[in-house]
């Protein structure tokens, strides 16, 4: 996932035993440089779950599917607030006319939720 001005290159691990988030910078030839952690959250949420889906706003701000619902990070790694749902959610997607409607898919339900600020689409 790249941040919105495609200077960063986030990856998830996809390891439940250690749930982070490394940030790479994408040199201006496109050669993406060396990664630092920037969210850790193995200790935070442990557990037999790993990381999932991630997406960003136009702001920056980084969504993270983990354990618990959907971690909103800012582009610093600051834990915003988490979006809780009735089940757990896996992935996400940015909808609705104005990018506004996150699209919450659970095991076995869809939801949706509002947003003030809308997300970056492909």
């Amino acid at each position: 996932m790249f941040s919105p001005d495609e200077r960063f290159l986030y990856v998830s691990n996809w390891d439940p035993a250690a749930k982070t988030v490394t940030r790479y910078p994408v040199h201006r030839d496109g050669l993406i440089g060396p990664g630092a952690v920037l969210i850790d959250l193995t200790t935070e949420v442990p557990g037999e779950e790993a990381l999932d889906g991630m997406k960003v706003d136009v702001k920056g701000n980084l969504y993270v599917s983990a354990p618990g619902g959907v971690w909103i990070f800012d582009a610093i790694g600051k834990h915003l607030g988490t979006i809780t749902a009735p089940t757990a959610v896996h992935n996400f997607a940015w909808g609705g006319a104005d990018g506004r409607t996150l699209y919450l898919c659970a095991r076995t339900n869809l939801y949706r939720i509002p947003l003030l600020i809308p997300g970056v689409r492909p």
